[in-house]
């Protein structure tokens, strides 16, 4: 597994134009992603997270512009291959990724591909299936699965190819809040074995949780940041297109009605324990 900063995605000026359009879906974007940090990507419908998902995955190739995977400059899609091994992706419905009969048929499906020895491939889906929680499905039809079920077992899948990054394209935004959990909480335990994850949603809370916050309007980075220097003034969210915390939105209540809460509180536990001090 990699460390946090033994790999990076970086994108330079990055433009890309779907095909008939006039307007840029992503317009001279510049970031650089490290592994071992958990990054929420942001943005209205239409503003280009899911085309950047798409960029960092090598399922698409910019018009201009560079994005370097792990030293890989993606020049065409016949790099997808190479890309593939260090950056893996979950999609918002994971009924469109499910093509084995059994989910550890499922989770081997990526490894197969990759031409790895048998013994390999079986230590990489029973590695998978136990960090993602779901040993106990191995034999189960993935289409019989509950949805939240369903996305562990493309989360696996990801995780069995042993990527050093994992994009997540609106991976939670079809799930119940307790499978929502039990995805993010897998998120975390990623992040803490040094693997980069780069969260697409809509969810402001799951943004919060993130080490940094990237948002994007009309395909161009909009802000970015550490989630309370992008997120903590509900006016500047509102501005992004955005809706403001549930904490950040009483704070800018109780300060017109003349109180003085810190500037620093983000989530609603911090509200409340300001409350109760």
């Amino acid at each position: 597994m990699p460390t946090a900063g033994s790999s990076r995605i970086v994108l330079r000026e990055v433009t890309y134009t779907y095909p008939g359009r006039r307007a840029p879906a992503l317009d001279s974007v510049s970031y650089r992603f490290e592994a071992g940090k958990l990054y929420a990507l942001l943005g209205r419908n239409g503003s280009g997270k899911s085309t950047l998902a798409r960029c960092l995955d090598a399922l698409l190739v910019p018009d201009s512009g560079t994005v370097e995977v792990g030293g890989i400059s993606i020049a065409s899609e016949s790099d997808r291959r190479a890309v593939c091994r260090i950056v893996s992706m979950v999609f918002q419905n994971p009924d469109t990724q499910m093509v084995g009969p059994t989910v550890e048929e499922e989770v081997a499906f990526g490894p197969e591909n990759l031409g790895l020895p048998t013994d390999s491939i079986r230590s990489r889906v029973d590695a998978a299936l136990e960090g993602a929680g779901i040993a106990g499905l191995a034999r189960r039809q993935p289409l019989r699965l509950s949805q939240g079920q369903k996305q562990r077992v493309a989360i696996a899948g990801a995780m069995a190819m042993e990527p050093e990054f994992l994009v997540s394209d609106e991976s939670t935004s079809m799930l119940d809040h307790s499978s929502r959990g039990r995805v993010l909480g897998l998120f975390g335990e990623l992040r803490e074995r040094g693997i980069g994850i780069i969260h697409a949603t809509h969810f402001m809370e799951e943004a919060a949780a993130a080490d940094e916050v990237l948002v994007l309007d009309r395909g161009r980075v909009a802000a970015s940041g550490p989630p309370r220097a992008v997120l903590g003034d509900a006016a500047a969210v509102r501005e992004l297109g955005l809706d403001p915390l549930i904490a950040t939105r009483v704070v800018e209540e109780l300060r017109a009605r003349g109180h003085a809460p810190p500037e620093e509180i983000l989530t609603v536990e911090e509200l409340v324990s300001w409350l109760r001090s």
